[in-house]
């Protein structure tokens, strides 16, 4: 049901003339989907509440709950179709109910509330709907989804996600958002963060790795209460810079759910590292720091290594925000391995001598949906110098690409070999120690890898070509004599 609705909704949207691509079709879908939401759990708070003979004051005022303007109902449970539509649909949801909703932010009690993330995240967005009826329609077909039973929000995570993956493959930047989850999955169980660990995602884009981090924690655990609170409220914390993937971020974290995702619309990089106190800090650090972008010079000057790579800032800054003896795995290009500028050796050697650099998973091309670039998986320990690092090359043996994307079972021999640090024809150990230290150069070079055959001269080549001719001639010599 919820795959149908999701196809049509979209078709509605293409058909609107304020929506051009599968980045506004998510992101239009979400603040309905939300709105939607938010009615589902004020009905689940007010059962509980009946419940326990206690009263419930709901959330939203009465003139814009879902129930009255979006689904008004007859008698039989089935839409008034003479709910608004058309212009006075778009005048309501333009004029009154957006800018009600934005004041949520300034009379929430904190942050930590879901008053707070109502008020951000329609600070953050507009109505691009163009036409009330195509927006009518989309209602229509939202409210027929409900999320209820946990197996309803499970689908409707699971579909939401998918959502991303697809705007992750329509171009305008949208890759960015989207981390591929089995990469994500493997990373969270090297790192396996356990309740009462906070987790952080500096460059959180649609939050794949704090939701998937959300999944490992609790899975088949009975949690008591405390325990569902911390990981409702004390655990899960992430920035994001972009307007749409920080709406896509809460959206997704609140369909996982997490109710109030501790995630804050700011440039993580504008934040000088000298201010982090420990405080501050985080246990385990998850992420992916965009590709190849550029800070300016004010930017940089937040951090003793100066360097307009994007990635490279958010490096420092994640082994800054660590708490000492907490674990990180962070996705990065793998040419910082072995560029030879003075901020990656530098950082490097940073990493190296701070930090147990004891993993590096290197990933084939193909593996992020248009990037274009090769990567690698850092995982270390803040707090213990590197001695040795465990390197594993990925070989699915064949080309990863939008049509065969990366799996997780071409990611089980990393996981079962990793546990241990076992040598292969994939994997090997190097000592720091060999390490050129000037330039601290850790290039992914596979001693297990045959070498190639020399490349031969091409006089050497002609001489060979001569000789089999020179033979092919008297064989058939010999055939000619028996003849």
């Amino acid at each position: 049901m919820f795959e149908q609705t999701f196809k049509n909704i979209d078709d509605i949207l293409h058909k609107d003339a304020g929506c051009g691509s599968e980045l506004d079709y998510v992101e239009q879908t979400s603040w309905i989907l939300f709105l939607k939401y938010l009615d589902d759990l004020e009905k689940d708070r007010a059962t509980s509440a009946e419940l326990t003979g206690k009263s419930y004051t709901p959330i939203i005022d009465i003139e814009y709950q879902w129930s009255v303007w979006a689904a008004p109902k007859l008698k039989d449970g089935k839409i008034d179709h003479n709910a608004m539509t058309g212009d006075d649909l778009l005048d309501f949801v333009n004029g009154k109910l957006f800018p009600y909703l934005k004041k949520f932010k300034l009379s929430a009690e904190s942050p930590d509330t879901i008053e707070y993330k109502i008020g951000e995240i329609f600070s953050e967005l507009k109505n691009r709907i163009q036409s009330g009826y195509n927006l009518r329609e989309v209602i229509n077909r939202i409210d027929e989804l409900r999320f209820r039973t946990h197996a309803e929000k499970h689908e409707m995570s699971h579909l939401y996600e998918a959502k991303i993956q697809n705007m992750g493959n329509a171009g305008r930047n949208g890759g960015e958002y989207y981390t591929p989850r089995p990469l994500i999955r493997t990373i969270v169980k090297v790192i396996d963060p356990q309740i009462g660990d906070t987790v952080y995602d500096g460059a959180v884009g649609s939050a794949g790795f704090l939701c998937e981090a959300f999944d490992h924690m609790k899975f088949g655990k009975e949690l008591s209460s405390k325990e569902w609170e911390t990981l409702q409220k004390r655990t899960f914390y992430g920035k994001e810079k972009k307007s749409l993937a920080y709406i896509i971020g809460i959206m997704n974290m609140i369909l996982h759910g997490v109710e109030a995702p501790n995630i804050i619309h700011t440039n993580t990089l504008a934040e000088n590292l000298a201010d982090i106190q420990e405080k501050d800090r985080y246990d385990v650090v998850l992420a992916n720091p965009p590709f190849g972008g550029k800070e300016r010079a004010e930017v940089q000057q937040n951090f003793p290594i100066k360097t307009g790579e994007t990635a490279s800032l958010f490096l420092q800054h994640f082994i800054k925000i660590l708490k000492a003896g907490g674990k990180a795995g962070v996705v990065i290009k793998n040419t910082f391995l072995s560029n030879t500028d003075n901020a990656n050796i530098a950082l490097r050697k940073e990493l190296l001598q701070n930090c147990n650099l004891h993993t590096v998973l290197d990933l084939p091309g193909g593996t992020f949906t248009g990037a274009g670039v090769k990567t690698v998986v850092l995982f270390f320990e803040k707090g213990k110098q590197t001695q040795k690092t465990w390197f594993y090359s990925l070989n699915p043996g064949r080309n990863l690409g939008k049509t065969n994307p990366l799996n997780e079972k071409d990611l089980e021999e990393f996981l079962q070999l990793q546990k241990t640090f076992t040598e292969s024809e994939n994997s090997w150990t190097i000592n720091i120690k060999n390490v050129d230290q000037s330039t601290f150069d850790l290039s992914v070079k596979n001693p297990n890898t045959p070498e190639a055959d020399p490349i031969r001269k091409p006089q050497g080549i002609l001489e060979e070509i001569k000789a089999l001719d020179d033979e092919s001639a008297e064989i058939l010599n010999s055939i000619s004599e028996l003849i």
